[in-house]
């Protein structure tokens, strides 16, 4: 009897490794597919017509506050198209932060107020997780047992060009995942220059208070 159950598993191996020596094989005939796993899903063209809704039309209306993917800056209305340089890419200096083969030296975007409370806005929510509200690497996912992250205020951090640190939140380094999918390439830059009032905050001297403004210091 024992002899039979090992032929018997002797043949089920035998056409086991039989089944798998064709698998790939160039073939003309269409494939088996036992389970589909989503290949086939039903689409309709545009201007076509669907049974599904009311009015027999495929072609919906977005949902009110839906934007384009990408952003409420990628805009094109079909009545009056207009080009989006975010889809070209063209300018290494603004969408890689290179110039030439060195890192951009300044942010191309005029710094202002309005550039930093964006910067600070996008800073909160993308970056203070793990390197904490004033930049020193404290963030709240060290608490979770989140380790080495940097603190972007030392020395070290200060001597790096604006085009280098848009290129670590674009590409990510290290441990640190790139933001590119999650922050459009104005943020970043916003990012950058609130990066750089965060340093001057956290090395600030008496100096660089106005002399007006001293005595309401905390001693």
């Amino acid at each position: 009897m024992m002899r039979w159950v090992l032929v018997g598993l002797g043949l089920v191996a035998a056409a086991v490794v039989q089944v798998m020596g064709v698998r790939g094989t160039p073939s003309e005939r269409p494939p088996i597919i036992v389970i589909s796993d989503m290949d086939f899903q039903p689409r309709y063209n545009a201007q076509a017509s669907s049974p599904f809704f009311a009015d027999r039309r495929a072609m919906r209306t977005p949902p009110a506050g839906t934007v384009p993917f990408g952003g409420g800056d990628y805009e094109c209305d079909a009545g009056t198209p207009r080009q989006n340089p975010d889809f070209l890419q063209d300018d290494d200096y603004y969408y890689r932060g290179k110039q030439g083969d060195a890192w951009a030296v300044q942010n191309p975007l005029k710094v202002d107020v309005n550039l930093l409370r964006r910067g600070q806005d996008r800073y909160n929510i993308q970056c203070a997780l793990c390197h904490g509200a004033t930049g020193t690497g404290n963030g709240i996912m060290t608490r979770y047992g989140m380790a080495g992250v940097a603190s972007i205020t030392d020395e070290l951090h200060a001597l790096m060009s604006d085009g280098e640190f848009y290129s670590i939140i674009t590409n990510g380094k290290g441990r640190m995942m790139p933001y590119a999918p999650q922050i459009k390439v104005s943020d970043r830059w916003a990012i950058v220059a609130y990066m750089r009032a965060l340093m001057r905050s956290q090395n600030a001297s008496l100096s660089d208070v106005p002399e007006s403004m001293r005595g309401e210091l905390n001693p």
